[in-house]
Parts: C-alpha cells; sequence; structure tokens
C-alpha cells in the first residue's frame, strides 16, 4: 500500500520525531514489529531498543527508546517513551563512560549484596543501545 505514515516519538520532556515516514520498525516487548500505511491497530509495551524509520526522502534514521508504548493505527503511529535520542544527539563519549559504570556496578555486584544488579544490568543495556546507534551510519 502506497502512501505514509505519521510517527510520533514523544518523551515525558519533549517531542523527538513528528513527520510523515514510509516505515517504521521498533523494539517491542515481544519482538520487533513494522509498521506501513493501513496497519491494523494495535497497542504494544516497547523495551529499550532502536526505532528504525524512513523518511518522506528515503533516508533511514535511527532513535534511541528506552521502553514506553507504541500505538500504530492505520495511518499514526505514536511511541510514548521514558527517554528517547535521535542518533545524531547520542553523545558518544557518554554512553561509553556509562557502560564502564555499568560494569564496574555489575562486577562490583559479585561481592557485595548491596549492589542492584538489575539496574546496573539495566543501565549497561541502555549505553550498549546509545554505543549501537551511534554507530550506524
Amino acid at each position: 500500500m502506497a502512501g505514509n505514515v505519521k510517527l510520533e516519538i514523544v518523551t515525558p520532556d519533549k517531542a523527538i520525531v513528528n513527520e510523515e515516514v514510509k516505515i517504521i520498525m521498533a523494539p517491542g516487548s515481544l519482538g520487533e514489529f513494522g509498521v506501513l500505511t493501513g496497519h491494523t491497530p494495535f497497542l504494544t509495551t516497547l523495551k529499550t531498543g532502536i526505532v528504525r524509520y524512513t523518511d518522506a526522502k528515503g533516508t533511514e534514521r535511527y532513535v534511541f527508546v528506552n521502553g514506553g508504548f507504541a500505538e500504530a493505527l492505520p495511518n499514526k503511529v505514536t511511541i510514548l517513551a521514558e527517554s528517547a535520542e535521535k542518533r545524531e544527539d547520542i553523545d558518544l563519549d557518554r554512553a561509553k563512560a556509562s557502560q564502564k559504570r555499568a560494569e564496574k556496578r555489575l562486577a562490583d555486584a559479585r561481592n557485595q549484596e548491596d549492589i542492584d544488579a538489575v539496574r546496573a544490568k539495566a543501565a549497561l543495556d541502555r549505553a550498549l543501545v546509545r554505543i549501537n546507534i551511534a554507530g550506524l551510519r
């Protein structure tokens, strides 16, 4: 089916994306999903990952999302993310520093019971996705 879909990616702080796109691929909690115009409506939770989309000019774009929800309608996809960043806005040095801190916390968690290993693992996952997305060209 030809045509574009309106994509909105918003966080509690601001709108990250608001444009017409050709296709959207997003990290659903049960697996990656794609949406083209005319898609059957659905609502799903998201896991930390990469939203990929092709803009109206045919350029592939990438956005980091840290969980949230997605609502797909036949002509619109709305993503409500806990946090999100466009690839070009990711600070690679900061992401690498976060990776090192999370890896240290995980290593320390093996020796201490007061370190929250689940939070450290989530922080590591977020850092690795940011590093991965920043490297996409």
